[in-house]
């Protein structure tokens, strides 16, 4: 069965489409600036050469329409007509505790969804607008959404409730929701089919360093705890977002600079993070790479705040656990920054890490790179979340 999944942003969309039989993907791309002067959309045949083309494309459904058009095309698509995918799997950022799995969507569904906006107001209604586009243009073929915060909503009460009134959580739902979780449950399954493991039987620590970054205790299976929270502000300092902070700063900063909570909100989301505390030098950790090989004192400082709260995390989920078998680094700052993961695991002596420097040189491979006689076993494991909701479409569209 081929599986197309759709991942759609408010003005953007990414796809694929994945044979589920060979998991290999067929052709893939990306659709820009949707509903603005300029769009254009990226399409990538396996074994074919990318195409890229300046279209208008006025809505997500255009976009959609553009996708398709694309796969069937009589000299680059990979498939001769919509009859050949057999379902779509969509991305959806927050499910609240509506959703614990991946569902097969229907009208009850899509207004369950819309009940979580308030939760996600950036990302869930671009992801509606995908599904409804989605549904117009394919009505026959199954749809399924695959949620981020599905795999955490695993976590006891004493992980994902907040210090504040319980009333809050009652009425509002208020509490740790964690995202990355199509990640996280790939990477944390993945490392253990790599070793050989039991999945059911390992504690296992993943660290998703992107812009986005997010760590995840995985015991026995199952999430206990993760870093993001009501929203993926929260935890780990990110490429623009600060991550855990007190929150009197917010009050203090209002009043200090003559500013409104919406616009201290906008500096704690795109205005902090690495990119911040570089004094603006950059959010890509590629910049921040260069700028610490050549002494750049804005670089150091931020790569060691970014490594020094992820170690902290690490550390607070050994003990959640009670112990840890496994740390996986994934994501693109996790799969391909060396330095990074070198400096995390200089703090980890303490769970016998040992670091394999020459394995550790290596980025964006699938590979162990602790030491034999490492007490914990340290990967590197390529996520991928397009693969990780193929595989949930294709399992709920077979069992009906």
């Amino acid at each position: 069965m081929n599986i197309l999944v759709i991942n759609c942003g408010s003005s953007s969309l990414k796809f694929q489409l994945i044979d589920s039989e060979s998991e290999a993907c067929i052709a893939k791309g990306l659709c820009e600036r949707i509903g603005i002067e300029g769009s254009r959309i990226t399409y990538s045949p396996a074994g074919g050469e990318k195409e890229q083309r300046e279209t208008p494309m006025p809505d997500h459904t255009e976009a959609i329409r553009l996708v398709l058009e694309a796969l069937t095309n009589e000299k680059t698509g990979v498939v001769k007509d919509l009859s050949q995918i057999g379902a779509v799997g969509h991305r959806i950022v927050h499910g609240g505790e509506k959703f614990a799995a991946s569902t097969l969507i229907d009208g009850d569904v899509i207004r369950a969804i819309e009940e979580c906006n308030d939760l996600a107001p950036l990302h869930n209604p671009a992801n509606l607008i995908g599904i409804e586009a989605c549904r117009k243009l394919m009505p026959n073929t199954p749809m399924v959404g695959v949620f981020d915060t599905a795999f955490h909503q695993t976590m006891p009460q004493e992980a994902y409730l907040y210090g504040l009134p319980y009333e809050y959580y009652q009425k509002y739902k208020i509490r740790r929701y964690g995202f990355h979780g199509t990640s996280h449950s790939y990477v944390s399954r993945r490392a253990a089919q790599f070793l050989g493991k039991d999945y059911s039987q390992l504690k296992t620590v993943v660290c998703h360093l992107g812009n986005g970054a997010s760590v995840s205790a995985v015991k026995n299976g199952v999430c206990v705890d993760t870093s993001m929270g009501l929203t993926p502000l929260e935890g780990l300092i990110m490429g623009t977002r600060c991550g855990d902070i007190d929150p009197a700063v917010i009050e203090f900063l209002a009043h200090k600079e003559n500013k409104t909570i919406d616009e201290i909100m906008a500096v704690l989301n795109k205005k902090s993070g690495v990119l911040g505390l570089s004094d603006n030098l950059s959010s890509d950790f590629r910049d921040l790479e260069a700028g610490w090989n050549a002494g750049d004192e804005n670089a150091v400082r931020a790569i060691r705040a970014f490594c020094y709260r992820t170690a902290k995390y690490i550390g607070a989920y050994a003990a959640a656990m009670n112990g840890v078998d496994v740390i996986c680094f994934t994501a693109g700052v996790g799969e391909n920054g060396p330095l990074v993961r070198r400096i995390i695991c200089s703090y980890l002596g303490y769970l016998g890490v040992t670091l394999d420097e020459e394995a550790n040189a290596l980025r964006g491979e699938e590979k162990v790179i602790s030491t034999p006689d490492s007490r914990t076993v340290v990967l590197s494991i390529p996520t991928n979340e397009e693969l990780a909701i193929a595989r949930e479409t294709c399992r709920l569209v077979k069992e009906g």
